[in-house]
């Protein structure tokens, strides 16, 4: 099962989250993500919106207000914004499937404490640590 995942917002498409180009993501970055975009990126990932707020450590309500006013996210929130895309994007290749990756990352996981990886999702280290996780179960290395 392939997903396609183009996406356009003026500086920065979802194809150039492979690390290839850091320059554009960091401007997109420095500029702001308009709600918009995040609308677009948060229906690839099943993550809900209350999900996205806990990890952006915003309000739902300030999520309801971006999406009304039609607001750039600050460069804080924009960064965690790519930062959980790109790990998203790279567990649906490690696991082959949006359904396994999804399953996994929703299941309490030994190797990360007996938390779901999705519990640390709202912290750069926590994404590191997932990230990490993942390059295991890429190469095979499972305990």
């Amino acid at each position: 099962m392939s997903t396609n995942f183009t996406l356009r917002e003026p500086i920065v498409t979802y194809n150039t989250f492979n690390g290839k180009d850091a320059f554009l993501i960091i401007n997109a970055i420095k500029e702001g993500i308009l709600y918009a975009f995040f609308e677009q990126l948060a229906k690839i990932s099943s993550f809900t919106i209350r999900d996205w707020s806990r990890f952006l450590h915003l309000s739902e309500r300030s999520m309801q207000r971006y999406k009304k006013e039609g607001g750039r996210f600050g460069a804080i929130s924009s960064e965690k914004i790519l930062e959980i895309t790109m790990l998203y994007k790279f567990g649906v290749e490690v696991f082959g499937d949006k359904n396994n990756f999804n399953t996994w990352i929703n299941l309490d996981n030994i190797a990360l404490g007996g938390l779901k990886p999705k519990e640390l999702l709202d912290t750069s280290f926590g994404i590191a640590i997932v990230k990490e996780e993942l390059i295991k179960i890429e190469h095979g290395v499972l305990a």
